[in-house]
């Protein structure tokens, strides 16, 4: 290996690995914080290769956010790039997650003054996000009012369903509205791999998703039925984290694997840590099978979107420097801007604004990040000690 290939590499690891300890607050706010990051900062892709990115994932199954580092990783480094990608965006929440999750259980708190702050600061990272992604992509009235449409129908459909029904939608439109329009040259899209990798992982993915429940009743050990219950979650789940929970607590809780209590627990200790929320199935898997139960539920529970990401990417750079795509990507991208606004409110604003200190914190995190520019990871230390010392004062 090169030294100039290394030095990606170990690029890629740490750059994730700064997310995966500081991105509070959930998919809306990874994208947030992703854009700062990869966009603003280190310039690895613009305003729309990445609104592209964060299109296409809303369309595949499984967590958003986390097929978008994915995403960023095989494009910055090829299949190695993906997996360093992933790697440090989810170990560092898995593994507090699963030290964390036992002291919440032992101390039955899930309410904190800290964790308060880690949910004010998401306001404003969604909003800082929101400021640069819709300068760039709602340039226009029309899609400007794409953008208003799909955030007041995703907040008033609020399902998976229909917020694929949105994007499909505004995709449209914009087939119908811009299909004169010249398209702009390609975004450069780098990948190591063609076509052939990307039908590969497609057929691999189908045959675990099919195989896997064919041969359980036949297989009578318990990594088995972990990499099974994992991987069919991943693989089927639209809408993000809050939609795999109680598709888990159904496949977990009857069958007798934890209890009730001992599922939420896991929930709350999910709540207050970095990185997404699909690093549940570290918590779950630890109970269900000690570590190597944790290490094959989190494998299980991502690899669905590897395959996936893997399999579209080589495709995606092809069919979207074609005119007709381009037109359809002027609306989607739009209506992602919507969606995002929508997360803006609910659940981001939702959960965490409850009282007029909740909102004075969410304006000064605001002020910290977008005029004096402090990174990200500051603002949230800043914030959670704010939560902190709010609770301890006007309780």
């Amino acid at each position: 290996m090169g030294k100039a290939k290394r030095g990606r590499y170990l690029e890629i690891l740490s750059a994730s690995t700064k997310l995966g300890l500081t991105s509070f607050g959930g998919p809306a706010a990874h994208i947030g914080y992703f854009r700062d990051e990869y966009v603003q900062k280190r310039k690895w892709l613009d305003d729309k290769l990445y609104a592209d990115l964060v299109a296409l994932c809303q369309f595949l199954p499984g967590p958003a956010s986390s097929q978008v580092g994915i995403s960023i990783g095989m494009l910055r480094g090829g299949l190695l790039g993906g997996i360093l990608s992933w790697i440090g965006f989810t170990l560092p929440s898995v593994l507090i997650l699963m030290a964390f999750a036992w002291i919440i259980m032992q101390t039955g708190s899930f309410e904190s003054g800290w964790i308060q702050g880690l949910k004010i600061v998401a306001v404003a990272v969604v909003a800082h996000a929101l400021m640069g992604m819709g300068k760039t992509l709602t340039p226009d009235r029309p899609r400007l009012t794409v953008a208003m449409i799909a955030a007041a129908a995703t907040l008033l459909i609020p399902t998976a369903l229909g917020q694929i029904l949105i994007i499909v939608l505004a995709g449209l439109f914009g087939v119908l509205y811009y299909k004169n329009e010249k398209a702009p040259d390609a975004v450069e899209m780098p990948l190591s791999f063609g076509k052939r990798t990307g039908i590969i992982a497609w057929i691999l993915f189908f045959a675990l998703l099919i195989i896997s429940p064919i041969f359980r009743p036949f297989v009578q050990a318990t990594w088995y039925a972990i990499f099974d219950i994992f991987y069919r979650v991943g693989s089927i789940v639209f809408g993000g984290g809050h939609v795999v929970l109680p598709m888990l607590e159904r496949e977990v809780v009857p069958a007798g694997w934890m209890s009730s209590e001992a599922f939420i627990a896991g929930y709350g200790a999910a709540q207050a840590v970095p990185g997404p929320l699909f690093t549940l199935a570290g918590y779950l898997g630890q109970i269900m099978g000690s570590f190597s139960g944790a290490a094959i539920a989190v494998v299980a529970m991502f690899l669905p979107s590897f395959l996936l990401v893997m399999g579209t990417l080589p495709f995606w750079a092809v069919i979207r420097t074609k005119p007709r795509i381009q037109a359809a990507l002027k609306g989607v991208n739009a209506a992602v801007v919507g969606i995002l606004l929508a997360a803006l409110y609910d659940p981001v604003f939702t959960s965490a604004v409850h009282a007029p200190i909740d909102f004075v914190i969410v304006l000064i995190s605001f002020t910290l990040l977008v005029f004096y520019k402090l990174p990200p990871w500051i603002v949230v230390i800043i914030t959670a000690i704010l939560g902190a010392l709010s609770l301890a004062i006007f309780g």
